[in-house]
């Protein structure tokens, strides 16, 4: 989706690296996290201010190979070693897909995929994810679990302005996020957390040394490149062709319209309704437009993610993401040709598919 918006942009985002830069393991040795580049860190920290979602004061940044990476580094942080039972890891379904297979990834003894955080009753010590926006299903999100013990993890990666209205800055222990949902730059595999507590920040930088020895410095100064541009355009323009936020704003409100168009044409199908709020960064009161949809196939069907594949639509079944299968989660992010041809082929689906696909 954002693919579009860096060729306007043109030479502002690009950058030039000479072979001999960047040799090192070491970015700022006097750093906690001694791999993060300087001026990575000075253009994110410019960018959270601009949008005002997160609180960067007295936290400790720490660069990961995306954010899945830095949820490996978190429970490894959080985990401690000689403990009679694995701390718990759980998340409120529908959760992100990928939470329980990076959990069990290594078979650790250290920590174990409970599962839905609702139905969470297991005694000791446990790990809440909470995603908010919430990838699936697109709802803004608290933590669920109603008991001591237990270390909130706060995942991000959607809380920007393009997607939900920023009503204050995010202000909790961990919080992870990412450029691929940020910027569109899913390539350059960037994602940071902003950690309050020392210890955890430090135990965060331990794995990521003994998993890759590091973060690349080249995506992090292109990644720095790209943040500065960003942050140059709010400060400079709010017009749709040069802003990133409005340009990726207008294209999803265009995209959810839509779809929900898409949707009450067919009768079959049902979205999240969301209550809309106030964004103080534009100054916008508008409903969130979350980079996934969240479709439920009505009755009859039971096995949505069959149904629209035989109407040659692609998607991901909600069992993936602890839920049933009449759900299924479609990204919203592609190129404008794949997904006008989506909203056309929802568009034309009527009841004598659904009597073609149950053999009636």
């Amino acid at each position: 989706m954002y693919e579009r918006f860096w060729q306007q942009v043109g030479d502002k985002a690009t950058v030039v690296i000479p072979g001999w830069q960047s040799i090192s393991y070491f970015s700022d040795i006097g750093n906690l996290c001694w791999f993060l580049e300087p001026e990575f860190a000075k253009q994110l920290l410019r960018l959270h201010k601009i949008v005002g979602n997160a609180v960067t004061e007295d936290r400790h940044i720490v660069v990961g190979t995306g954010s899945t990476q830095l949820f490996q580094a978190v429970l490894y942080a959080l985990a401690r070693p000689g403990v009679e039972e694995p701390i718990s890891v759980v998340s409120a379904a529908p959760y992100y897909s990928s939470y329980p297979a990076i959990t069990e990834s290594l078979k650790s003894g250290l920590y174990k995929w409970e599962g839905d955080a609702l139905s969470f009753s297991k005694e000791g010590q446990f790990i809440e994810l909470v995603t908010s926006p919430n990838n699936p299903d697109g709802y803004v999100r608290d933590s669920v679990v109603n008991k001591s013990g237990g270390v909130l993890v706060h995942d991000f990666a959607y809380y920007w302005p393009q997607y939900t209205p920023i009503t204050s800055p995010a202000d909790y222990d961990i919080m992870l996020f990412t450029l691929s949902k940020t910027t569109g730059h899913a390539g350059m595999r960037i994602g940071w957390a902003l950690v309050k507590d020392r210890e955890i920040a430090k135990r965060m930088v331990k794995y990521i040394e003994l998993n890759s020895i590091g973060v690349s410095k080249d995506s992090q100064l292109r990644a720095a490149k790209v943040f500065k541009v960003v942050s140059d355009s709010c400060e400079s323009s709010r017009d749709t062709t040069e802003s990133l936020f409005e340009f990726a704003y207008h294209l999803m409100v265009e995209r959810w319209q839509n779809l929900r168009a898409a949707v009450k044409r067919s009768g079959m199908f049902s979205l999240p309704e969301f209550s809309p709020g106030l964004c103080k960064f534009t100054g916008r009161f508008f409903e969130p437009q979350p980079a996934f949809a969240w479709l439920k196939c009505e009755e009859p069907i039971e096995d949505c993610e069959s149904f629209l594949r035989s109407n040659k639509i692609l998607t991901r079944s909600g069992t993936h993401f602890g839920v049933g299968p009449q759900y299924v989660r479609i990204s919203l992010l592609d190129r404008d040709d794949n997904i006008d041809l989506f909203v056309e082929r929802l568009s034309n689906i009527r009841k004598d598919n659904l009597y073609q696909h149950m053999g009636e």
